[in-house]
């Protein structure tokens, strides 16, 4: 199957490698079916290219790369639509984009991540969680011997 991406170019992709958003992705209703590329050295940003759209190209990454790990319940529809026997199937994903800022420093890359992606890997069926209230818990990795609170 040939899929035209005005990003990546011309791919060649297996039918069966396709994701299916049923109820396609906020903003994109329209567009069902995706394709998830990966660059070769790259060990952060994966593409969800639309099969359908050659401009619709979202630049995803795992949470965990960003320290964030999830947990919440899908409910059942959800659960219906994704099939999972069991979360090991399942794959979350931040949808990222770039703030271009002020126009003062450099443009900074930003997750979304009150809307991840969670998809089926093995039936490769997938939906956008929409998380309306969130509640966050910070762990420190990294033990500080000193921290300065001078003001500068």
């Amino acid at each position: 199957m040939d899929i035209q991406s005005k990003l990546l170019g011309d791919q060649q992709v297996n039918p069966d490698t396709i994701i299916t958003f049923p109820k396609g992705i906020p903003g994109f209703e329209d567009q069902t079916r995706f394709k998830l590329f990966h660059q070769e050295g790259s060990e952060i940003v994966f593409w969800l290219q639309g099969v359908d759209s050659d401009e619709l190209t979202l630049s995803v990454a795992s949470p965990a790369h960003f320290n964030i790990n999830y947990s919440f319940v899908l409910s059942d529809d959800e659960q219906k639509l994704l099939q999972a026997d069991n979360s090991d199937e399942l794959v979350i994903l931040l949808v990222l984009h770039k703030d271009e800022g002020d126009g003062a420093g450099r443009p900074t890359i930003k997750g979304s991540i009150k809307s991840p992606l969670v998809i089926n890997s093995s039936k490769r069926i997938g939906l956008q969680k929409v998380l309306l209230n969130i509640e966050q818990s910070i762990t420190l990795t990294e033990k500080v011997s000193e921290i300065d609170v001078s003001e500068a």
